[in-house]
């Protein structure tokens, strides 16, 4: 199995320290890992950071467009790298809290800034210098940490459903939120999570589309159910961190002049359906990114990368440096 190791990423030594980008090479005790997997080859490099008690899974649809294969690398032969020639290489990988990656106990081991060194030491694991780097919801906020704490090693950002954390992960409210939202804390087996999961990641135009004969709302609760009985229920103490990670994120003002100082590119792109984070968020995002940021939004919910996983492609294509020229 493909493991990096990563460690426990030490907290900083005060409330004043925080507002600050924190050094990548705070020290570490190396007895984390964090499971990953790698598809398709070529000299173009992508991260993928998934969201809140997500598995690398859930970037299928994405990594299915880049690579044109949802079967890892470390399933087929090796053959040629095609370093030298054009092709992408996708990594997808389980955050700390979830999955098969490490699972910390103390939520001091969670913050988007610990969890971004985490995905930084896997770009060091692979011996990728630079990456364009792609995160949905919470890993949207990790993205922004890893583009300011990194900003030289990044291409271009893509920050799909995302918010700028604390207060601003609090949904708008209404009979519907509040009716997943009981459902989700109240889930105990892959199948009452997976129904939830639906209710909470899609539009529901999109669940009630047919499919040949059945409706996709069918297809996908069976592959949910699949996917999370083989990596299993989140544990609470993974949920309960990945949850502090959200509430006591900030983009700090060092964050964006960081990322401003790096020359790469932003998307911040949205569905318009989203329960979840809640797009003018995205919107103010997009605003204090402004001018390396645009503000895409799509016909879609929470999950607009699985509902719109062409249009989420394209809507990178920023310049010569990004994935589609």
């Amino acid at each position: 199995m493909p493991y990096c190791e990563v460690g426990v990423h030490q907290p900083a030594p005060s409330a004043a320290a925080s507002s600050a980008v924190v050094p990548v090479d705070s020290p570490v005790n190396n007895d984390l890992k964090i499971f990953y997997q790698t598809y398709g080859r070529g000299p173009t490099k992508v991260l993928l950071i998934i969201g809140l008690a997500a598995t690398h899974e859930a970037w299928g649809p994405q990594i299915y467009a880049f690579t044109g294969t949802t079967i890892p690398n470390d399933d087929v032969s090796s053959g040629d790298d095609n370093e030298c020639g054009e092709g992408i290489e996708v990594c997808a990988f389980d955050n700390r809290g979830v999955g098969r990656s490490s699972v910390p106990l103390q939520k001091s081991e969670y913050s988007t800034t610990i969890m971004a060194k985490d995905a930084i030491a896997l770009l060091d694991h692979l011996g990728w210098k630079k990456a364009h780097v792609f995160g949905h919801s919470m890993g949207s906020m990790i993205a922004c940490k890893v583009a300011a704490l990194v900003p030289d090693r990044i291409l271009s950002l893509a920050l799909l459903n995302g918010t700028g954390g604390g207060f601003q992960c609090f949904p708008k409210f209404d009979r519907r939120t509040f009716s997943v939202a009981f459902r989700f804390l109240r889930a105990k087996t892959p199948e009452q999570r997976a129904a939830v999961d639906l209710d909470t990641h899609y539009s529901q135009e999109y669940l009630e589309e047919y499919v040949g004969t059945e409706k996709r709302r069918a297809i996908l609760y069976q592959q949910y159910v699949k996917c999370i009985s083989s990596s299993g229920m989140q544990s609470s103490s993974g949920f309960d961190g990945q949850m502090h990670a959200c509430w006591t994120h900030k983009v700090t003002q060092a964050d964006i002049d960081a990322m401003k100082s790096g020359g790469f590119l932003v998307s911040v792109i949205h569905g318009r359906h989203d329960i979840i984070a809640r797009i003018d968020h995205a919107k103010k995002l997009a605003e204090r990114l402004h001018p390396i940021a645009r503000m895409v939004d799509l016909h879609g919910g929470h999950l607009v990368s699985h509902e719109r996983p062409e249009e989420v492609y394209y809507a990178c294509k920023r310049c010569d440096k990004c994935l589609v020229t």
